[in-house]
């Protein structure tokens, strides 16, 4: 059993629900302009880390606002890494002016999906990352073929799962336009984050038992169940002493 988990939320993505949120999480994932925000919401985001001691990570995307970044996208590889770096600089320039750093970076979406079992984009994205491969922290897919990638080269690599989204057989997340891919039931939500502790496993969409290793635990922001599954793992996790804390380099 862990004695210790991360909780992490996909934030400034336009949602009402951020500061609510905050209280329950240890870091959250910025959005910082290819999906959603801007450089205004990036500091706003960032403040509200800094107020609740929550550590704050990139969160870049296909360069995709109409589509939330939620689309596999088709754009050149060299425009897609010009665009993700674009994003994770502006977000590192503005943690710094707000007197932080940055602490971990993920994917966001499609493009989450995509690196998770595309070797070549996942392979591209991580030669792009050469330059900070000692001072940060990437969140992947549990599982996936950009984390076994990500550590055969050297980088600091947290296994993420999910409490609010349902898994196929083969691990990946279940596609939001299947049935039951999102879990919008509280008790749901609270068993799965505990088989995922207590276990190292999670049920698949098809009722099957699958390993599921998991250093942090994902609620999105944009849910309209966030804070009550926030606020419920919280206490659940709580009152079973397991501490919530962000992962360390």
């Amino acid at each position: 059993m862990k004695t210790h988990i991360d909780i992490n939320c996909d934030l400034g993505e336009g949602f009402p629900y951020d500061e609510e949120i905050m209280p329950f999480i240890s870091s959250a994932n910025i959005a910082c302009g290819g999906h959603a925000g801007d450089a205004s919401t990036i500091r706003k985001s960032i403040q509200l880390c800094i107020k609740h001691n929550v550590a704050a990570g990139a969160h870049p995307s296909f360069p995709d606002k109409v589509n939330f970044g939620r689309i596999n996208n088709s754009i050149r590889d060299e425009e897609l890494l010009k665009s993700i770096l674009e994003q994770i600089y502006l977000f590192d320039q503005i943690a710094k002016y707000c007197g932080t750093s940055m602490h971990h970076i993920k994917l966001h979406g499609a493009l989450y999906n995509q690196a998770s079992n595309n070797v070549e984009l996942a392979d591209k994205i991580l030669a792009s990352f050469h330059f900070l491969k000692k001072d940060i922290i990437l969140y992947g897919l549990s599982g996936s073929v950009f984390n076994q990638l990500a550590r055969e080269k050297g980088f600091h690599v947290i296994d993420e799962v999910f409490a609010d989204r349902s898994y196929q057989s083969d691990g990946s997340l279940t596609p939001r336009n299947i049935q039951g891919a999102l879990i919008e039931d509280e008790q749901k939500a609270v068993l799965q984050v505990l088989k995922f502790i207590l276990e190292d496993k999670v049920i698949t969409l098809k009722n099957e038992e699958m390993n599921a290793h998991a250093d942090t635990i994902c609620i999105h922001g944009d849910g309209a169940h966030a804070v009550s599954f926030a606020s419920l793992i919280h206490q659940e996790l709580t009152q079973r002493n397991i501490r919530i804390q962000p992962p360390l380099l």
